[in-house]
């Protein structure tokens, strides 16, 4: 939600300039207006549009503490692959009923987390995970609600570290294995088994690889009923894609649309009853309300080469183009528009020739002290942030109308090394 003013960008009603000398650069800025109005969008779009249907927002792509709760007072239900994951909703006083645990290998500690929190799903991965879950079940004497994650076999247009659903994938039982895993829990008193689950890619524009995955697991549906009465629950996941740079984002209904007549089609055909269809997404919310503002350094031209111009941050603070050769827009927060413009490349103050925010972007001539700000890192920037070459994790900041507020200090230098033990 960038505005301009007086050749000045705002996040929001709050110049970028006083967000710097507010909190410093790095800086991550998110804008709770642009993330209310998303999920307004996807609620007229399913939750409004269709009955028992739920939105489960994927923490992975971003989470803190204060996230869990903006979450939480939307009234979406939260998605955790981790125990630490799980611990920074506890501990944010999000309702456990309302989480769901999925995730390969699930430690067996992590496990039993959730189940001492009366976590409200699990989504089982693995033969391990469920034998941890029956051990667990029985020591607690708690229920438990299972889902399992299955592997429906489809090919899906996007980068292939963020494909989930093909055969050769670390994820979920293969469709012909799972229904022995089902059957097991049918044994135990504290195990109730409730549905399937699938996640097929991330950052994804069609819709037809979701038709696909549904039917390539209609005849497991089918098998389903001839050992249970019931499918509470279809979770078909997330992935809907956003823009980064000149991307066409499809809007909600492109993509639920298909998926919920599919599933209509579906159980009309089994004359049973629709379960609850759960969705998760989580860069769709969060990646476009995020931003990333630097301050620029040191300037390296090679004439008639390129133009380096180095940033307070890098691949640290968002390592997506060096993993996934990921590609964002910027512009000069202090200058947005200018008539004399440059081609130059964004880079990183790592020790890797890899460090590259972006190559070879046009903007306004740039000089040392400019402030950049990069659109569309709202996901996974501070979520995959680390601590090479000793580089601190920036701070977090919410902004809602001319409202910003602090929610993740910056580390300090004394953070940095808190856990060293001398010998």
């Amino acid at each position: 939600m960038i505005k301009i003013r007086e050749n000045k960008a705002y996040i929001e009603d709050v110049c970028c300039l006083d967000l710097k000398k507010h909190y410093g650069t790095p800086l991550y800025v998110y804008s709770v207006g642009q993330m209310k109005k998303t999920i307004n969008e996807l609620k007229k779009a399913f939750t409004s549009k269709y009955p028992n249907t739920i939105i489960s927002y994927a923490s992975k792509a971003f989470i803190c503490k204060a996230m869990c709760q903006f979450i939480e007072k939307e009234g979406l239900n939260l998605d955790v692959v981790s125990g630490g994951e799980l611990y920074t909703a506890l501990q944010a006083g999000f309702d456990p009923s309302r989480i769901e645990f999925n995730g390969n290998n699930k430690l067996y500690e992590e496990l039993e987390m959730a189940v001492k929190n009366n976590v409200g799903k699990i989504i089982v991965d693995g033969e391990e995970e469920l034998e941890y879950l029956i051990d667990l079940s029985h020591k607690y004497r708690r229920k438990i609600n299972l889902l399992f994650r299955v592997t429906p076999g489809v090919e899906v247009h996007t980068h292939k570290y963020i494909t989930t659903a093909k055969e050769d994938t670390k994820f979920g039982f293969p469709l012909d294995e799972v229904l022995e895993q089902v059957k097991k829990v049918s044994d135990e008193p504290y195990l109730e088994f409730i549905g399937y689950h699938f996640h097929i890619g991330s950052q994804l524009f069609e819709s037809q690889p979701y038709v696909n995955a549904l039917n390539n697991i209609t005849p497991l549906l089918k098998e389903t009923y001839e050992i249970c009465d019931e499918i509470k629950e279809l979770n078909v996941g997330g992935g809907f894609g956003i823009n980064y740079t000149d991307e066409e984002r499809k809007s909600f209904s492109y993509f639920l649309d298909p998926i919920m007549n599919k599933i209509d089609e579906i159980f009309n055909h089994f004359k049973k009853e629709r379960p609850v269809v759960t969705i998760e997404p989580g860069r769709s919310i969060v990646g476009e309300a995020g931003y990333t503002l630097y301050t620029v350094g040191s300037i390296k031209n090679i004439e008639g080469v390129r133009k380096y111009v180095s940033i307070d941050g890098g691949m640290t603070d968002n390592i997506r183009p060096a993993l996934y050769g990921a590609k964002y827009d910027g512009v000069v927060a202090n200058c947005v528009e200018s008539e004399k413009k440059e081609v130059i490349t964004i880079c990183g103050k790592c020790c890797e020739s890899g460090d590259i925010i972006r190559e070879d972007i046009e903007l306004p001539e740039v000089r040392t002290g400019d402030l950049i700000l990069i659109r569309s890192t709202g996901a996974y920037g501070y979520s995959m942030s680390s601590n090479y070459n000793q580089l601190l994790k920036p701070a977090v900041v919410f902004v809602e109308g001319k409202e910003h507020k602090l929610v993740v200090k910056r580390q300090s230098l004394e953070e940095l090394i808190m856990d060293d033990l001398e010998v």
